[in-house]
């Protein structure tokens, strides 16, 4: 089943703040970190990056690959078409202006 690259990004980021919320609610429940909040959250911030990077690789190859996939379905202009679609603005808003 192929996923959408909406819900690929909202599973990953789902993830990734759970993985940074538990461990910083759980040491925010301890009286040590209760005082030093900002330390708590820099050992989250820690332990939710090492989580991630350890059990978030699907999740995140599957968001790469849908977003890329949808990047390359995009259909891209040439410097060439460009360039000719602003000077054919440009002659029409010249013509427009004698008249």
């Amino acid at each position: 089943m192929k996923k959408s690259a909406g819900l690929s990004f909202l599973l990953y980021s789902v993830l990734r703040l759970a993985a940074f919320l538990v461990p910083f609610g759980l040491m925010m429940l301890l009286p040590a970190f209760q005082e030093l909040w900002w330390l708590a959250a820099v050992f989250a911030a820690l332990i939710g990056l090492s989580i991630s990077i350890l059990f978030l690789r699907r999740p995140l190859a599957d968001m790469s690959q849908t977003l890329a996939e949808r990047r390359d379905a995009a259909p891209t202009k040439s410097a060439r078409e460009i360039d000719d679609e602003i000077e054919d603005e440009a002659n029409e808003a010249a013509i427009r202006d004698q008249s």
